[in-house]
Formats: C-alpha cells, sequence, structure tokens
C-alpha cells in the first residue's frame, strides 16, 4: 500500500488512523532518512493509543515508554539509529514489553524483524509538495505476516491514496 501525505499534519493524521487496527505485541518498524516523519507518525499513533506523555524522538535515550491512558494500550518508542547489532537490541530488554505494548522502532529494519512472529513495516521519503516545498512525504506499507494486510485494508485506504 502506497500513501501520499501531503504535510506533517497528513503524517500525524495517518499515525491517529493506523492506531484504531493496533494491539498490543504489535510491531511496526519504520524507515526513511532523516526528517522523513517518522516521529510525526509515532506521535500519531501514541495519540491514537491515547498513551501519557508527550511523544518525542528516542534518539538520546535510544527507548522510551509510554503508559496507556484509561484503557488502551502502551507504546515502545525505540530509535535504533545508533545500534548496530542483534547483541545491542537485546540489552534494551524490549521482549519484556512486546507482547503487553505496540512497539515502534525507528530505523529498525535488519535488526528489529525478530522482535515479533509478524510486524508492519512503513517506509517513508520525503517529496516534493505541490507547493514547492519538501513537506510531502510518500508512505509505503509493507504486511509482513500475520493478518497485517487484513487490518490494513480495514483502513480503507486504497493504493495511491492520500491520506
Amino acid at each position: 500500500m502506497r500513501l501520499t501525505l501531503r504535510t506533517a499534519e497528513d503524517t500525524h493524521e495517518f499515525g491517529l488512523r493506523l492506531a484504531a487496527v493496533l494491539r498490543a505485541g504489535d510491531l511496526v518498524i519504520l524507515t526513511g532518512p532523516l526528517g522523513a516523519g517518522k516521529t510525526a507518525l509515532t506521535q500519531g499513533i501514541g495519540a491514537g493509543l491515547g498513551v501519557e506523555g508527550r511523544i518525542t524522538s528516542p534518539t538520546f535515550v535510544i527507548a522510551r515508554s509510554h503508559r496507556a491512558g484509561g484503557a488502551g494500550v502502551p507504546l515502545v518508542h525505540v530509535d535504533a539509529y545508533r545500534l548496530e547489532t542483534l547483541d545491542e537490541l537485546d540489552d534494551l530488554d524490549l521482549d519484556t514489553d512486546v507482547d503487553a505494548a505496540v512497539t515502534v522502532v525507528e530505523w529498525g529494519a535488519g535488526l528489529a524483524e525478530r522482535l515479533a512472529e509478524s510486524h508492519l513495516e512503513i517506509a517513508i521519503d520525503r517529496r516534493t509538495g505541490v507547493d514547492g516545498t519538501g513537506e510531502a512525504r510518500e508512505a509505503v506499507l509493507h504486511a509482513r505476516g500475520g493478518d497485517w494486510a487484513a487490518r490494513l485494508a480495514s483502513l480503507g485506504l486504497p493504493v495511491g491514496a492520500a491520506a
């Protein structure tokens, strides 16, 4: 599935919509260059899940846990940019959290896939917007096993749709 996200607000809004199909134990891996919108998407996911606290990039702390608000699901937000090996990822002890939370890993391709049997990979890239700015983004969603394809289809976003 390929989406055009014209603004940062669209990226956040897509995160809100995606949160509606997420559940405890889910793994979402985000890839893309600096400034592509990975954290903005995670902020939307967190808002949709109703987690507590402000979601900021975990670049310097590697991982942040956000408690569930109300009857929601907690969020574990990881930045794997500085991690080079599976052992370093294991040292974060995320295995204890992934069953009870939605885990979003920025820069996690090639490392984080082993945290869950199935996962959703979202590749985000910046595009020149209709106004000539670089604010537009293209998000390509890859369902990797499990029931991800059906859950994404339930969002009602056709291929090439603008979110």
